[in-house]
This record gives C-alpha cells, sequence and structure tokens, in this order.
C-alpha cells in the first residue's frame, strides 16, 4: 500500500503558509478537554410548522365544523380550535425539543467519558528561583507558559502545500518547502525570507533539514520521488548546489539526523529500505536494512535516531509496529534484524489497519512517541522488553487526511504536541495525558508539522 502525499490530501491551489506561534505575553487562556467537547456538532433544530396543521385541520369532516348561519357561535368554536393546535403544536415542540437536547447530554457524556479515560490529575506547578540564563529554557516546559501561545507571523510563499519546516541548530533560521520544489529559507523573527533556491528534487519535497555543526551550510532533502539530495548553501545568490545521493523506488518522508554529527543520517521510504548518509565517502549511500514481516515488505513513512545512543534507531509505516534497530547487531535472518517491536496490545490483529505516520524520541532516548493513523497517540518505554504495551495513550486529534507528524516539546519533552485535520495544533500533557491547549492554525486545513525551535517558547507549523 503507499500512503497518499500531503499535496494529494490537500486542496487545490491551497494558499502556501508556513505558520509561527510564540507566546502571547498579555493574554492566554486554558484550553481543555471541555474545550474540545464544546466544538461538537450543536445537533438538528426542528422548527413546527403551524401553517401545514392548520390546513389539516381545514380538511375534517364538515360535520365537526359549526353552522355559519350562528356566528357567535362559530367564534366561539374556531376560537376553541385554535387554541387546542396552538396548544398542541406547543406540546409537540417541546417534547421533540427536550428529546434532542437528552441525546446530546447522552453524547456529551460518553464523549467526555471516553477522553477521560486514562488521564489523571494535572501536576501541579513547579516554582524555584533560577538564574535568568536558564529562566526561558525552564520556562518553555511550564504549562503557564504553553497556555499563553498564540499566532504571531504567517509567512506567504508560493500557492501549494507546505509539507515541512525546520529551524536550524541556532534557531536563527526556518527551512520550507513544499509543493513548489523550492526551499524556502526565513529570518522569521524579521518576517522576510532571506534565500530561495531550486531543490533539484522533480517532484514534491516531503522534509528538508538543516544537518548540525557545519554552520548551517548544508540541507538535506527527501521527496515524494523517492530521491535523498543535500545543497550546499551559500549568502551570495545562484551560488547553491545541489547533489542526489540515493534515489529509493518510491516515496521518501522522513530523515533521521545523527545528533551532533555533520556528515551522517538515514532515509526511510515506503520501498521498506533504510540508507546511511555518509558524507565523507566517495559512495555515501549504504543500504542498512530492508523492513519485513512475514517476509512481506513493510513501507516506512518515519524514522529517528535515539540521542542517547546514536546506534540505535526506530522505524514506523505501513503497519502498527514500532520497530528498534541496532546497526552494530543488524542479522537479517534473526527476527528480521529487529531488536524489540512495540505495538498497543488492543492493535495487534493481524489485519488492524492502524499504522504510524510518524515518531520520534523523547529528549533523553527513554520514550518513544508513535502517531497512528485513524487512531490515537502512543508513548512506549524504549527500555522495555520486545512486545510491551504502551504507557500512555493522547486522544482528541484527527489523523487521517495526510502523513501527519508528532513531537514532544520542552527541554524535558513534558508535553506532547501533533497537527490535525481540523487545522489545530494540539498540546497534551505528558504525564496526565490531558489537552492543556488547542490553537487554531490553518483555516479550514490540515496541520503537517510542528517543529518547535531549539530553545525558545517558539513553534512553527505548516499546512
Amino acid at each position: 500500500m503507499s500512503q497518499k502525499s500531503s499535496c494529494d490530501a490537500a486542496a487545490e491551489n491551497s494558499e502556501n503558509k508556513s505558520l509561527l506561534s510564540c507566546l502571547d505575553e498579555t493574554s492566554g487562556t486554558l484550553v481543555d478537554t471541555e474545550t474540545v467537547s464544546n466544538a461538537k456538532s450543536k445537533g438538528l433544530e426542528i422548527s413546527y410548522n403551524s401553517d401545514e396543521d392548520d390546513d389539516d385541520h381545514n380538511d375534517d369532516n364538515d360535520s365537526n365544523c359549526p353552522e355559519l348561519g350562528n356566528s357567535d357561535n362559530f367564534i366561539s368554536h374556531a376560537g376553541e380550535v385554535l387554541d387546542e393546535i396552538d396548544e398542541g403544536s406547543e406540546v409537540h415542540e417541546q417534547l421533540i425539543e427536550d428529546s434532542s437536547k437528552q441525546c446530546h447530554i447522552e453524547d456529551d457524556s460518553l464523549l467526555d467519558q471516553w477522553m477521560a479515560l486514562e488521564t489523571s490529575p494535572l501536576p501541579r506547578p513547579l516554582w524555584k528561583l533560577s538564574s535568568s540564563a536558564c529562566f526561558v529554557y525552564e520556562a518553555c516546559g511550564g504549562r503557564v507558559f504553553v497556555q499563553r501561545f498564540s499566532l504571531q507571523y504567517i509567512y506567504q510563499g508560493r500557492t501549494g502545500c507546505v509539507n515541512t519546516v525546520h529551524f536550524n541548530q541556532h534557531g536563527t533560521l526556518l527551512a520550507s518547502d513544499g509543493d513548489y520544489l523550492k526551499v524556502f529559507l526565513w529570518d522569521w523573527l524579521h518576517e522576510q525570507p532571506v534565500l530561495n533556491f531550486g531543490s533539484g528534487h522533480k517532484s514534491n519535497i516531503l522534509q528538508a533539514k538543516f544537518l548540525p555543526n557545519c554552520n548551517d551550510a548544508v540541507l538535506a532533502m527527501c521527496g515524494h520521488n523517492g530521491q535523498v539530495r543535500i545543497a550546499q548553501l551559500s549568502a551570495l545568490p545562484g551560488t547553491q548546489m545541489t547533489k542526489r545521493l540515493v534515489k529509493h523506488e518510491s516515496a521518501s518522508h522522513r530523515l533521521a539526523l545523527e545528533p551532533d554529527s555533520p556528515f551522517r543520517f538515514l532515509t526511510s521510504c515506503e520501498d521498506a529500505v533504510v540508507f546511511n548518509i555518509d558524507l565523507r565517502q566517495t559512495h555515501p549511500a549504504s543500504k542498512v536494512v530492508v523492513i519485513k514481516e512475514d517476509d512481506k515488505k513493510v513501507g516506512l513513512y518515519t524514522v529517528f535516531v535515539n540521542p542517547s545512543n546514536f546506534y540505535q534507531f526506530a522505524l514506523g509505516g505501513q503497519d502498527q509496529f514500532v520497530r528498534i534497530y541496532d546497526q552494530r547487531k543488524i542479522d537479517e535472518n534473526v527476527n528480521n534484524g529487529v531488536l524489540k517491536k512495540f505495538c498497543p496490545h488492543h492493535l495487534r490483529s493481524y489485519n488492524c489497519p492502524a499504522y504510524i505516520t510518524s515518531m520520534m524520541y523523547s529528549y533523553d532516548g527513554t520514550e518513544l512517541l508513535a502517531n497512528y493513523n485513524d487512531e490515537d497517540i502512543y508513548i512506549f518505554n524504549s527500555s522495555d522488553s520486545n512486545g510491551a504495551d504502551y504507557v500512555k495513550r493522547y486522544k482528541g486529534h484527527r489523523n487521517n487526511a495526510t502523513v501527519k507528524g508528532v513531537n514532544f516539546y520542552g527541554p524535558r519533552s513534558e508535553f506532547v504536541m501533533s497537527g490535525s485535520d481540523c487545522g489545530h495544533i494540539f498540546f497534551w500533557e505528558k504525564s496526565s495525558c490531558q489537552i492543556v491547549q488547542f490553537l487554531e492554525a490553518d483555516e479550514g486545513g490540515t496541520i503537517h508539522c510542528i517543529d518547535p525551535h531549539p530553545y525558545l517558547p517558539v513553534l512553527a507549523s505548516s499546512g
């Protein structure tokens, strides 16, 4: 099965948007599960047409009507009939309205109960004095600041989808790309592009990332046509060079950077192949593993390197399993090379339609976050034994239309965040699994990607 690209699910000629959110220092409101509940449908309003009932009464047998010769009796009788009609109409309408309200109350109650399952009370805020140098860093992990996020800037590029956004290592530049085959680099603070160049791709760009520790001189890209390319960046116009490193057989959705390395990263693709890229080599691409389940290839949508153990990486794609590999121990003849495999136990059925669209490790590599299509978001402990169940579950968002991303937020991964088909960004407090923020980021569109700033309480989204 081949997953449709972000562009295919978006409306044609949709406006190219990169949305940037940061703290509103003057206002902010708590948005929780009650806010989501209030956003549900109000139901069908039923009105009563009294004219039709008057016609029905006028068609009754003439024997029930008063004689016209007695005008007083006629007026009196007619008045009684009309009173009965009005009274009956009001009672009937009231009964329907009461019944409708009762149905909505019951539906709301059931939804609230489902949302409350597997959640716990929000933890109390922890306040302590610290140096000014640490304040901003610590503030990113505070719930009170997350609840004050608001839209600040909208960056307009060209028409088409924006499939991904990514901050550079120092947070001074923001890269965006999408259907228009060009990459834009933005000075996000001053709201202006500083560079745009042709990517060399012949089809939609699905992800672009700055390599670390290279002075923002190298940008890695992958696309819908399976190509993985790098761009050598220069401040001089027209001097940007792009080079193809490897070509998969189908769409390559995600790259996984090795922390602190300006040379190495992994690629994943719907052809089930993982490549290791080392820019120091004459032939930089080498095949690491082909993902299989019972001798059947499993197409991939996401890959992420463990920040605490660079040899280990996790994969997710066209089935319900999170797979962990160790590059030092891969033997495809033994368990298809898999070190560990996780899945929510209620999704373990062989015919389960759920699959993973995005995944990432926490800041210390102890947790794995997985976003499932037409399902929820789950956290697994990476140190658990093979086949372990999830430990946390996050509900409320909608992941159907595109290959949706997922992220931790905060210096210690205190929050979980994801875009949604409804055009909003959801924030969950990690430990309690409760929704603590709900931001509108795209009018009538889908949020594909969210990238937090490396050290400021700022995030960028695209749709």
